[in-house]
């Protein structure tokens, strides 16, 4: 069998810390007013971003992505499944508690960072609905469109008082290209990174272990692979952060603050 050298290099990377993850990623800052351009992923079905189930309150994890959603085994849903089938008060809430959550991916282009290529923008549910909304609106409509899209502005504030950042997103008034030099627009398509990448998806048996470990008290620290966030989340409209604070545990003002540390 042929030797797969993208994937050896790949964990040669992960082994000498050369992980590129962070600098994929990118988040707007607190307190600042950013404007950016937003594409679609290619091959996704249709959809213009993308879409990842992670778990989320188990101790020691951060997040961990979801087998089965790509229709692999999954013993955290096996967990799960049992624990409704057992139909005790106390059993459904852990199992609620285990229910994965959704993270959304977006590409982007920051306007006056466009040197630095495409990169990912990761929100939550949301941000999520305020995008697909403004692409519902005729007077908009496919806001990622490389010829006839247009730009956001993207603010993230923190009232005094509030505990968690909300991010607004604004649309231009006028329809743009998304570069007027085709070779570099190209270029940006062709760059697009690939999500599916960022995240490694555990085994069965890794996962079995994990859960094996927390049931019988044991835990332990990951943070390869997987995401953070909190099972908080802000209610407000066109807004999204999440907050998380334990004993002995960093305490984040956003979500993104925490995907920030955790691909560090």
């Amino acid at each position: 069998m042929a030797l797969d050298f993208d994937a050896i290099k790949r964990k040669l990377d992960r082994l000498s810390g050369n992980n590129n993850s962070r600098n994929v990623m990118w988040k707007p800052e607190e307190g600042q007013e950013c404007k950016v351009r937003l594409l679609s992923f290619p091959d996704n079905d249709g959809q213009p971003f993308k879409e990842l189930q992670f778990y989320y309150n188990i101790p020691g994890q951060r997040g961990l992505l979801a087998p089965n959603q790509f229709g692999k085994r999954d013993p955290i849903q096996e967990l799960i499944n049992k624990l409704r089938d057992e139909g005790t008060k106390e059993s459904y809430e852990m199992a609620k508690k285990l229910y994965p959550k959704m993270r959304v991916y977006a590409p982007v282009i920051v306007r006056g960072e466009e040197s630095e290529g495409v990169r990912i923008w990761s929100f939550g549910k949301l941000v999520y609905q305020s995008l697909l909304s403004l692409m519902m609106d005729e007077d908009y409509g496919d806001i990622t469109d490389l010829k006839t899209g247009t730009d956001l502005k993207i603010k993230c504030t923190k009232s005094p008082g509030q505990q968690w950042a909300k991010t607004e997103v604004l649309p231009v008034r006028k329809a743009s290209a998304l570069s007027k030099d085709s070779k570099q627009v190209k270029e940006w398509v062709d760059g697009i990174p690939d999500v599916n990448n960022i995240f490694r998806l555990k085994s069965y048996d890794e996962l079995s272990g994990i859960i094996n470990n927390w049931l019988n008290g044991e835990e332990e620290t990951e943070s390869t692979g997987s995401e953070w966030t909190s099972n908080k989340s802000a209610s407000t409209s066109s807004t999204e952060d999440t907050s998380n604070s334990k004993d002995g545990e960093k305490s984040y003002s956003s979500l993104d603050d925490a995907f920030s540390d955790l691909m560090s």
